[in-house]
């Protein structure tokens, strides 16, 4: 629906203009110019794909019909220059430090105020009211503000998309998005780092965004939102993927980048849920988003063939390099940034669960690929363990990785998700071994890296059959009943001795281990320290039964 001033007959000689609640509300609470700005509100796919086309430059159609868009200089998040504004209400709650740094509430209105200049530049303006979270009790109003057509189309398949009741009843938004990347923010702003800034402040309902057009802090920034907002409700936010069993059981996948969080709950057995953000409340999990953000790198149609089909008319591609003539993406060719992504809404993959919640979960799986090839490919977690190794949410980078890394890194993401939390770590952890001791869940420790040795000294990592082998083990309900277990020393893991169509070996490191085990014996310990001088940093804040369930030397 189009709306605003380029209307026919609104701005007539002589007669009044009349100007809709969305105009009026803008105007009001932001100083959007209304008179000067045309608003474009909740704009159809086609219309979104004409603007982005006719206004922005370099923008162009896929050969399967996707809207390629460019983000300029960004090409993903700037978590270096976030912000969040330390103010009355929340900052007792939230987990100051490296990831959360402070913003005054001055600087805040310092950068909205600049932000709304821009955006008062504009001839015209797309906003877009949506909805995060599945669950209807949960779930909140989002209004996105933009300068760039793109911008609206990927909140349009990220967020949950309205009917046009739920539009004309949308009342005021929960919290409001000024979408000004196209501006930089002033850097000898106070407290200013960059000519961006990512700023979020839950007094005001509202998140700024300056000096970058990369379309994913718009996700992730509701992504902390939500963070902070359904804890406080007494729902838990998890950075995790999720599907659903053809008996109804859930499963939760937690997972940095690379240990295949996306490509395993990708199940053609299994119903997706959702791949990246959920919640579970008193009832079950839900998805707070109504779409997916894939990576495109290497993307083929045999390897993840419902992604590849996923991206036709109405899918936005960011960052990909096209043939000239043909408009063929080469999903290999990572010349302007190997973070190549689709944003498509998420019933474009066929075997969608529409509404995207369930009921509770069955079984919690943390992902990790160790390059040290001394996890075990899967272990049984105690409740505090579950807590341990969710707040360490450790995995490792191997060389051609990232620019530098030569090789195998250690990598501690806090809960898989530390650059969107914004209590501390234990709060939800604590809340996920609560909801799994009143539900009985299972949870496990899978390890997709490195088997045999460690990856620089020959090591292979674990087939991806096996790993698929493990979960089809997990979910039939094989590695529960009449299992028998061996402890693993120092990290005191509970490790199955057989699963079906996994070699026995594989299943303890140091039996897969393939040259001296004085070499086994220093990695082990080697990754064992990398726990305990990581989890200094949440010691003081850990229950003791956290604390005691890392490993010990």
């Amino acid at each position: 629906m189009t709306i605003g001033n380029n209307r026919p007959g609104s701005s007539r000689p002589g007669s009044p203009t009349v100007h809709t609640k969305v105009e009026e509300d803008l105007h009001t609470m932001a100083g959007i110019d209304y008179d000067k700005v045309t608003i474009k509100h909740n704009p159809s796919v086609a219309v979104l794909y004409e603007e982005a086309l006719t206004h922005e430059f370099g923008t162009v159609i896929s050969s399967t019909g996707a809207l390629c868009s460019y983000s300029g200089k960004k090409t993903g998040r700037s978590p270096k220059d976030k912000r969040i504004v330390e103010e009355e209400t929340t900052k007792k709650d939230i987990w100051w430090g490296p990831i959360n740094t402070k913003m005054s509430e001055r600087v805040f209105l310092i950068n909205r105020e600049r932000a709304i200049d821009y955006l008062n530049t504009h001839p015209r303006l797309y906003v877009f009211d949506g909805f995060a979270g599945w669950d209807p009790r949960y779930r909140k109003k989002i209004r996105v503000i933009a300068s760039r057509a793109y911008h609206a189309l990927f909140m349009h398949n990220m967020l949950i998309r309205p009917t046009e009741k739920e539009i004309e009843n949308f009342g005021t938004p929960d919290f409001t998005i000024f979408n000004a990347g196209e501006f930089p923010a002033n850097r000898y702003t106070t407290g200013m780092t960059s000519t961006t800034s990512i700023s979020i402040n839950f007094k005001r309902h509202e998140m700024v965004i300056l000096g970058s057009e990369y379309a994913g802090e718009m996700k992730k920034g509701i992504f902390t939102v939500m963070h902070y907002l359904m804890p406080k409700a007494g729902v838990l936010s998890l950075h995790s993927s999720a599907n659903e069993g053809p008996n109804g059981d859930v499963s939760l996948f937690f997972g940095l980048s690379g240990t295949g969080k996306t490509t395993l709950s990708a199940d053609s057995k299994r119903r997706l849920i959702g791949d990246d953000e959920h919640c579970w409340s008193e009832t079950g999990i839900f998805n707070i988003e109504g779409g997916c953000y894939a990576k495109c790198i290497d993307l083929s149609m045999e390897k993840e063939p419902e992604i590849f089909k996923a991206i036709r008319f109405g899918s936005v591609l960011e960052n990909v390099v096209l043939n000239a003539e043909s408009r063929e993406v080469d999903y290999e060719d990572d010349y302007l940034t190997e973070n190549t992504r689709c944003a498509y809404p998420i019933d474009y993959i066929p075997n969608a669960k529409i509404p995207c919640l369930s009921g509770h979960p069955k079984n919690i799986i943390l992902l990790t690929c160790d390059a040290f090839g001394v996890i075990p490919p899967v272990s049984k977690l105690s409740s505090s363990q579950v807590m341990y190794h969710f707040i360490s949410g450790y995995t490792t980078k191997v060389a051609g990785t990232e620019d530098g890394i030569v090789e195998p890194t250690p990598t501690f993401s806090a809960c898989f998700g530390a650059p969107f939390l914004v209590l501390h770590p234990q709060k939800y952890a604590t809340m996920l071994a609560d909801k799994m001791s009143k539900h009985d869940v299972d949870a496990w420790l899978i390890n997709t890296g490195w088997i045999g040795n460690s990856a620089k000294n020959g090591g292979k990592r674990c087939p991806l059959k096996y790993t698929r082998a493990i979960l089809d083990a997990i979910h039939n309900g094989s590695l529960v009943e009449n299992q028998e277990y061996e402890n693993y020393e120092i990290f005191n893991f509970n490790i199955p001795t057989t699963v079906q169509g996994v070699p026995k070996q594989l299943l303890h490191p140091r039996r897969a281990w393939q040259s001296d085990l004085r070499d086994f014996d220093e990695s082990l310990k080697d990754v064992a320290n990398m726990f305990i001088e990581n989890f200094k940093n949440f010691q003081d804040e850990a229950s003791p039964e956290t604390y005691q369930a890392g490993p010990r030397i």
